[in-house]
């Protein structure tokens, strides 16, 4: 959020509709296509459920009103366009005002298994099926509500703890790992990795762990949080978040468990 794009966001016209060339709708076909293909078994049920219920088009990027006439019914949550890059303010602004930012633009084939920035494809096909359930809308709201009346230094080890749920969280569940965490839904790599592979360590969520936790956000997760339940976001949701900051800061950063960037 404050680095330059490298990508510019399309604009809606004047009825809201956003014009979309054959080839960008043809790019998120791909991308759909591959994703669902990956994610049976290893996405939550509760993502699975809000897939159901948004119905996505695979042959062109959703126009932002079909989404939220879904999103609206079920949790009165919307979906909002946004420039490829925000301020922190109007992200957090936006998110306690129940409006996920929605960044109208799509990844190009040169970058079409990973950019670092999100795109249409990562916040509707990760996190937007999510959206619909109450507990994760919830948690997202509060977060918001945290986020938008926190100092700086605070929203840093705020954004650590979203990184570990909403972008990168996972389920202990009876039938195994499940993923709930839209950065991993929206990478094939990673959902493999996610569920299946031994390397990374994978921690049952303490809030404050997770707060203290550094990650990068160009590489694979060496460390995950997981949770039983997504209706353990309500508990977490209820906690005060703030306080768990402060003490945080306090304590400090855990080591991180990856080599600095420029030595990666």
């Amino acid at each position: 959020m404050g680095k330059e794009s490298n990508y510019v966001s399309k604009q809606p016209d004047a009825e809201g509709i956003i014009h979309w060339t054959d080839e960008e709708n043809q790019v998120w076909h791909d991308l759909v296509d591959r994703q669902l293909k990956c994610i049976p078994g290893k996405a939550c049920d509760e993502y699975m459920k809000g897939l159901e219920l948004l119905d996505l088009p695979k042959d062109r990027i959703p126009q932002l009103h079909e989404l939220n006439e879904v999103l609206e019914r079920e949790t009165g949550w919307q979906v909002a366009a946004v420039p490829a890059l925000i301020p922190f303010d109007e992200f957090f602004r936006l998110l306690a005002n129940k409006q996920f930012p929605v960044a109208t633009f799509i990844r190009t084939r040169e970058e079409f298994d990973y950019l670092q920035e999100p795109d249409i494809f990562h916040e509707i096909f990760g996190h937007c099926p999510l959206l619909t359930n109450p507990a994760f809308a919830h948690f997202t709201h509060q977060y918001g509500k945290l986020g938008y009346a926190a100092t700086p230094k605070e929203r840093a080890y705020l954004a650590r703890l979203y990184w570990f749920t909403v972008e990168f969280g996972l389920l202990q569940t009876d039938e195994g790992i499940r993923i709930y965490g839209g950065g991993i839904l929206s990478s094939p790599a990673e959902t493999e990795y996610a569920v299946n592979s031994e390397k990374p360590e994978r921690h049952p969520l303490k809030a404050l762990d997770a707060l203290r936790t550094p990650y990068r956000i160009d590489i694979i997760q060496p460390v995950y949080y997981t949770i039983n339940s997504v209706d353990e976001l309500f508990e977490i949701s209820d906690m005060d978040i703030m306080a768990l900051v402060r003490e945080a800061m306090e304590l400090g950063l855990f080591e991180p468990k990856f080599p600095p960037k420029d030595a990666a």
